[in-house]
């Protein structure tokens, strides 16, 4: 027997026992800040996304994404309250990966997986943290290539029945955690792509009837273990789009802050075709022959706060700049946005906290890094997150 197991499911359960009588409210990081005047119907959390499962393929042991302790320490010493972890699927599914995943796999549970995403949940609780699970790749459906899928999350009765069922798992596996404690995003930045396998295929937005169609199931599934947890929907077309045939499900939306992409992935290779043939972005200015200010941002904004006013929680899920952005456009740019979300109380979760998007060993060529316990820390990019 695994008593390493048991005591860490021990501690979760204590864990939501003892703060059984904690509840989601509109408090932010700071107890002074007050919400803003259209967000008001979740926390307006702050934190960061976490890729130790992102990625399909087992994680190394040296990988850089594992996270630490000090990681969530230092979130925590920072002022930040919030961590979202986009997860794959195959992370935890016992199968044969010498073949393309079937589906009949699906309910093949790897217990010790599960172990580790409860880890994570254990420490970020330990620091105050937080923790948002979302399904990056989930059955039939993810906006990144590299894995084949065996069916469609948007047109098979069977890949809606294996997302079910492990929204169903999550929800069960921490059932005993309150709302303050966890909540469940159902599947990162839909769209309708034909060929999974094109990173560069051409997207269009889910149909709305299909999308309230999955989204409903997958709730049910949740509620029935956990009536009273949030559960979010990232925004149709890649995250963009607010999703009106779900405002009646009592289902918050998470919108993207990665507008333009110009800025926000300039140089990237999943993004671009010719990286290095690109005009350097400009704040404000012309791009891609685009003009982009505050005052356009604003008006991109405008529907999600229109959908806060409503009484539907919103909040940022991803939101940040690649590595090869211009450091001072970076931030002139994301000093913008974040003045825009905060206005609007709507929280945010910078993709990453370590790595090409983050504050820590973010790889910039035009940064002077501050050594912070042998990591390189980004001080202005922190000053700027803690303005926020």
């Amino acid at each position: 027997m695994n008593m390493a197991r048991i005591n860490r499911r021990d501690f979760l359960k204590a864990a939501g026992a003892g703060a059984a009588g904690l509840a989601i409210t509109g408090r932010g990081v700071s107890s002074e800040e007050k919400p803003g005047p259209a967000q008001t119907a979740i926390p307006r959390w702050r934190g960061f996304n976490l890729l130790d499962y992102f990625n399909p393929r087992s994680m190394r042991p040296n990988s850089r994404n594992r996270t630490t302790e000090d990681d969530f320490r230092w979130m925590s010493d920072w002022g930040f309250d919030f961590v979202r972890l986009p997860m794959a699927y195959p992370q935890w599914i016992d199968f044969d990966r010498s073949r393309d995943i079937r589906p009949d796999d699906m309910t093949r549970i790897d217990e010790s997986a599960l172990e580790y995403i409860d880890g994570l949940v254990e420490m970020a609780g330990k620091y105050g943290l937080h923790v948002s699970l979302n399904m990056h790749r989930a059955p039939g459906y993810c906006v990144n290539a590299g894995f084949n899928e065996p069916f469609n999350l948007w047109k098979d009765q069977e890949a809606l029945d294996a997302f079910c069922f492990q929204w169903g798992m999550w929800a069960k596996r921490y059932e005993g955690l309150p709302p303050a404690r966890i909540s469940f995003d159902l599947v990162n930045e839909p769209s309708m792509r034909e060929d999974m396998n094109d990173q560069h295929s051409r997207r269009s937005p889910v149909p709305g009837d299909v999308y309230r169609r999955v989204a409903q199931a997958a709730a049910k599934a949740i509620r029935q273990a956990n009536p009273n947890h949030l559960v979010i929907a990232d925004g149709n077309n890649v995250g963009n789009d607010v999703i009106p045939e779900i405002v009646d499900l009592n289902i918050a939306q998470s919108c993207r802050g990665y507008v333009p992409g110009y800025i926000s992935h300039y140089k990237a290779p999943w993004a671009f075709a010719d990286v290095e043939n690109l005009p350097a972005p400009v704040w404000p200015g012309t791009m891609g022959n685009e003009y982009w200010d505050r005052a356009r941002l604003e008006k991109y904004y405008e529907p999600w706060i229109a959908l806060a006013r409503k009484g539907v929680g919103v909040h940022c899920g991803e939101c940040g700049c690649w590595t090869r952005t211009p450091h001072e456009v970076f931030l002139a740019w994301f000093g913008d946005l974040l003045d825009i979300l905060t206005d609007a109380g709507i929280g945010y979760a910078l993709w990453n906290f370590r790595g090409d998007f983050g504050i820590l060993d973010s790889n910039r060529a035009d940064v002077t890094y501050e050594d912070f316990h042998g990591h390189k820390l980004d001080r202005k990019m922190l000053a700027l997150l803690q303005k926020h």
